[in-house]
């Protein structure tokens, strides 16, 4: 397994560790209470909005990203030479994804994200990122034991397949391009990209055959 960190580069000046909230988060937590306290925001509607930006129109951009790379040759070798300039073809690109960098998986490789100093996400493809993301045991284990991870997420690779872990930063952010589904070489680009998921694009799951 091989570690390319980049914290030299982090731009965060906190230590290891649990990442306290920075000031914006900490206001948008006084504003959610206060409007769900005077009755204006519905707690259960709010959870709704954050779920559906979490899991489906964050990565669902991502998702065609992917399911451009692998049926289009032309733009996959756009995508792993510039990811940053390749994703914005498609309309994808700003603020938490203005430097991106794509790995691809294939069948002797696989490859892993996380940020190991807090939780930094590329939101443009993949919105926002889960809670098991930030938190501290995925920061710290993924890097010590990528494989154990993995078979957490039931994640199982052959040991002959080499992990590599790529360390997010505030100045880098990886889109990880999965291997793509047997049984699936006839079908087109809007039939392929349902089939990416968020964990997919992570690196924490592998995508299931097409069936028959």
């Amino acid at each position: 397994m091989a570690h390319d960190a980049h914290h030299d580069h982090h731009s965060h000046d906190h230590e290891h560790g649990q990442a306290p909230p920075s000031d914006i988060a900490l206001r948008v937590k006084a504003l959610e209470s206060l409007l769900v306290e005077k009755g204006l925001v519905d707690p259960a509607a709010l959870d709704a909005i954050i779920d559906t930006y979490e899991h489906k129109v964050g990565p669902r951009n991502g998702a065609r990203v992917v399911a451009r790379a692998w049926t289009d040759p032309d733009y996959r070798a756009r995508l792993m030479t510039d990811a940053t300039a390749a994703i914005a073809e498609l309309g994808f690109g700003g603020r938490q994804g203005e430097h991106m960098i794509a790995v691809e998986n294939t069948a002797t490789r696989h490859n892993l994200v996380v940020c190991t100093l807090c939780s930094c996400y590329p939101w443009a493809v993949l919105g926002l990122p889960p809670n098991w993301y930030k938190s501290s045991p995925y920061r710290s284990r993924a890097v010590i034991d990528p494989r154990g991870v993995l078979a957490e997420f039931g994640t199982r690779l052959a040991d002959d397949v080499d992990i590599r872990v790529w360390d997010s930063t505030a100045e880098v952010r990886y889109l990880v391009i999965p291997q793509r589904p047997a049984g699936s070489e006839g079908m087109s680009e809007d039939q392929l990209a349902p089939l990416v998921t968020r964990d997919s694009m992570i690196g924490v799951a592998t995508l299931a055959p097409v069936s028959p």
